[in-house]
């Protein structure tokens, strides 16, 4: 599976002290979307400061107008509440969806912990209907686990 074979990629990134930490994030994000057809758009959101919501870290894909997103909104802001996946196989059927483009049909969000505590999270999105499997959900905790390293 293509998942696995991404693993050495994404410790050649974090490994790479040469980078800072945003070219290292927005090197995960250009290596998921270009290898994973079905990964349409990839970034990072992180916890603003002190305040409830997420703030927009790199990523790759379409632009976004969703910088800001309060904990509780949308699939990213439900997260952050309850520090646990969330697979969203079909975003229509979602009350609490942020729709960012027309083309997104399912979507993907992990969350990253440094010492315990929920830091930030991986978003994915995809334009094809129903593509995350349990693969996804394992190599996306490896790469948060990964991406903790750099910030904890």
């Amino acid at each position: 599976m293509i998942l696995e074979t991404l693993k050495p990629q994404i410790e050649t990134i974090v490994s790479n002290t040469n980078n800072t930490l945003d070219d290292s994030l927005l090197q995960i994000c250009e290596l998921l979307e270009a290898r994973v057809d079905y990964y349409n758009w990839v970034g990072f959101y992180f916890k603003n400061g002190d305040k409830n919501e997420l703030k927009l870290g790199p990523y790759v894909g379409e632009p976004t107008d969703h910088t800001i997103i309060p904990f509780g909104k949308g699939i990213c802001g439900q997260v952050a509440v309850s520090n646990e996946n969330f697979v969203v196989p079909d975003v229509a059927a979602q009350d609490n969806y942020i729709a960012c483009s027309i083309t997104v049909k399912a979507e993907i969000v992990i969350p990253i912990f440094v010492n315990g505590e929920n830091i930030g999270q991986i978003d994915i999105d995809s334009n094809t209907p129903d593509p995350f499997t349990e693969a996804d959900e394992r190599f996306l905790e490896f790469v948060c686990e990964k991406v903790a390293g750099l910030l904890g």
